[in-house]
């Protein structure tokens, strides 16, 4: 893939008897060179058609052909590890915890790695105390859902030398919690590689052309030799953090060039800073106090950038053509956020955007923020929400709101935080529910039409003429389906610059 672009190793192929949502008929798609050439009615040769008649062709009986899909927030290490960790993801208290960390120490595990719990409605307190009863001398690192918190036992703590940072919790928050997830993560690169690749192809499995990759870690290098051991399953932009800003300044990276030596699947994406925590570890910044927390607990949150370092770097990162990417949660922090984008006077995206003040969604609009979201987390946070934002769950996960004042919404899913599925997403957006239960906030709901067009890659709804070659075939029409059709919907094939990376036809 290095000698020729993706496109140019492609064959011309016809998607012979598709159907686009929301459009009547049947129609060829003709593909080459990497585009979309023509969209004409079955059987019929497009005018000026000289191409030669033995084009590989694939029948789609009536399947319908969308824009591929893009997952617009994911840290891709992290999800491909998921299946390797223990799963904790179904545990409602600090002791169901404990009882599956005492199965894997039962079974010889020499350390366990765990990842997902969720402790904002436990009614019993994670401490060290709890691990330390089931683990004797084994290593325990559990990382939070929502990868702001990690909770260890004495001998993690020992082990790792972070014991004077958790104290008797064994919890460590914020920027602790992410320089120990990098340690915990420094898997050989031959081992990553192969599960990255595992991960490339289940997503391709589920529509998806590409990702906006946001692990902690120089990720240009990873993708480069990824893709020259043959992971082209997905397009990847990756983010650039701030222990990385003055590295990338100096090689020239600038968002949106291609890499070279990636066959054009990777490019440089925005500059990512963190500037407050989360709801689940009650760190998210807001203008009201989360209940039952002390004034040593952070009870508004956590500003974990200061302003005015803030708009320094993200001017910097802007002036070098670097665009900002920052991640914001809670309604102080948004705020600020608009504040450091109008000082800077750039546009760029809020990662998140939880919770919102009203006026601050006219200020996205009208300063051409990107509000860059995750509506899966609407339906894992809904309860917890309804404790820590009390009264205000009117202004969480503002969907309707944000489309109807003008603002561009990008959907993802934060994997590992919620799974690497764009029909997820989509669902969570349109019907505000899961699991049966009664919708959260209908009114924040958006149309089909409008969750697909934010979750393509800004290539819109529907397939036409010109358009680069990155489409998923479904079984059911998109516009038409329940919940539960639309969160499993059926993919038939993915196909990348006119190239099949899925199929099951």
């Amino acid at each position: 893939m290095n000698a020729m672009s993706a496109a140019d190793a492609a064959e011309p192929l016809i998607l012979a008897g598709a159907r686009l949502p929301g459009a009547d008929g049947v129609v060829d798609l003709h593909l080459a060179g990497g585009r979309v050439v023509s969209v004409s009615p079955t059987g019929e040769r497009p005018t000026g058609d000289t191409s030669p008649g033995g084009i590989r062709r694939l029948d789609l009986d009536g399947r319908f052909v969308v824009p591929g899909l893009y997952d617009r927030h994911v840290h891709f290490s992290q999800w491909a590890m998921l299946s390797r960790r223990l799963d904790l993801a179904g545990a409602e208290s600090a002791a169901a915890v404990a009882r599956l960390v005492e199965t894997s120490v039962d079974r010889g595990e020499p350390e366990v790695i765990g990842f997902g719990y969720r402790d904002g409605l436990w009614a019993d307190a994670p401490t060290r105390a709890v691990l330390d009863a089931v683990s004797g001398d084994v290593p325990v690192v559990l990382v939070a859902a929502d990868l702001h918190a990690c909770w260890l036992n004495s001998a993690a703590l020992r082990r790792y030398g972070v014991e004077a940072l958790a104290g008797s919790s064994g919890i460590l928050r914020e920027d602790d919690c992410f320089r120990l997830v990098r340690e915990i993560d420094d898997v050989a690169d031959t081992v990553l590689d192969g599960w990255v690749a595992d991960a490339a192809h289940r997503a391709a499995g589920r529509g998806v052309v590409g990702v906006t990759e946001y692990e902690m870690r120089w990720n240009r290098d990873d993708w480069v030799r990824r893709v020259a051991g043959g992971v082209d399953a997905l397009r990847v932009s990756f983010g650039i953090y701030t222990q990385h800003l003055d590295r990338a300044i100096a090689e020239g990276l600038r968002t949106g060039d291609e890499v070279p030596g990636t066959a054009g699947l990777v490019t440089v994406g925005g500059y990512k800073v963190i500037t407050d925590g989360s709801l689940n570890t009650r760190t998210a910044w807001c203008f009201d106090p989360y209940p039952g927390l002390g004034p040593d607990e952070h009870p508004y949150g956590l500003a974990t950038v200061a302003y005015d370092e803030l708009v320094p770097l993200m001017r910097r990162a802007h002036e070098a053509g670097i665009t900002p990417a920052v991640h914001a949660i809670g309604d102080q922090a948004n705020a600020r956020v608009l504040d450091a984008f109008e000082a800077v006077g750039c546009t760029g995206s809020i990662e998140h955007a939880q919770l919102l003040r009203r006026d601050d969604i006219d200020r996205l609009a009208r300063l051409g923020i990107v509000a860059s979201v995750q509506p899966e987390h609407a339906m894992d946070d809904r309860d917890v929400a309804e404790r820590y934002w009390a009264g205000r769950t009117d202004r969480a996960f503002m969907l309707a709101d944000l489309a109807s004042a003008g603002v561009e919404l990008a959907l993802g899913s934060d994997a590992p935080v919620a799974p690497l599925d764009p029909w997820v997403a989509i669902a969570a957006a349109v019907w505000r529910t899961r699991d049966g239960r009664e919708p959260w906030h209908p009114e924040q709901a958006i149309e089909a039409r409008a969750a697909l067009a934010a979750s393509t890659g800004r290539q819109g709804t529907t397939v036409r003429t010109g358009m680069r070659a990155d489409l998923a075939v479904l079984e059911l029409d998109p516009y038409a389906a329940s919940v539960d059709a639309l969160s499993t919907m059926p993919v038939a094939a993915t196909l990348l610059d006119g190239r099949i990376t899925h199929q099951t036809l």
